[in-house]
């Protein structure tokens, strides 16, 4: 008996281990740049726990996937979201969603959860995103069944060309 509740112990302890090892650490500094990141498309990924390869190949994929944990997904720099260890919000699909302040400084979070970040549009972030279809992981791209965000993609780019956490190009 003693040897069998041994054995569960040590298979719990395992588990716990394992769920840690995964466990996305978020701060401020976490976000950088967009220039920082890996472009696809028109907008910019990058992973927390170093497996940029996993969130490229979800990202790249034209029939969708599942992102990994520690992937970030952001379009314009006061906005992200980042997929957080399995389990996390089974609601959100374990993304939490972040509004952030950005200037020269860094980042600094405003606001972050799974239902409290708002866009600049007075628009949920959860809200939208959770229209996206199964196979998209809530990630809004034109046909993935969210709604249109009322700018055109030639601003996005404006708006990510001017995130002042980047260092100007010499001569600006």
């Amino acid at each position: 008996m003693i040897r069998k509740l041994g054995a569960y112990a040590l298979a719990g302890l395992m588990a716990t281990t394992a769920a840690w090892a995964e466990q996305v650490d978020i701060t401020s500094d976490s976000f950088k740049c967009l220039n920082d990141m890996q472009k696809v498309r028109h907008f910019f990924v990058d992973n927390l726990l170093g497996d940029l390869e996993a969130t490229l190949e979800v990202a790249n994929s034209k029939k969708g996937g599942v992102y990994p944990p520690g992937s970030v997904v952001q379009l314009v720099p006061t906005e992200v979201m980042v997929k957080r260890e399995k389990g996390w919000s089974p609601r959100t699909k374990d993304w939490e969603f972040f509004e952030l302040d950005v200037s020269a400084d860094g980042s600094l979070i405003k606001v972050r959860g799974t239902d409290q970040a708002v866009n600049k549009f007075g628009g949920n972030c959860l809200e939208c995103h959770e229209r996206a279809r199964p196979q998209w992981d809530m990630i809004c791209e034109q046909g993935h069944g969210c709604l249109p965000i009322p700018i055109t993609r030639k601003q996005i780019a404006q708006i990510q060309a001017a995130d002042p956490r980047c260092t100007p190009a010499e001569g600006d």
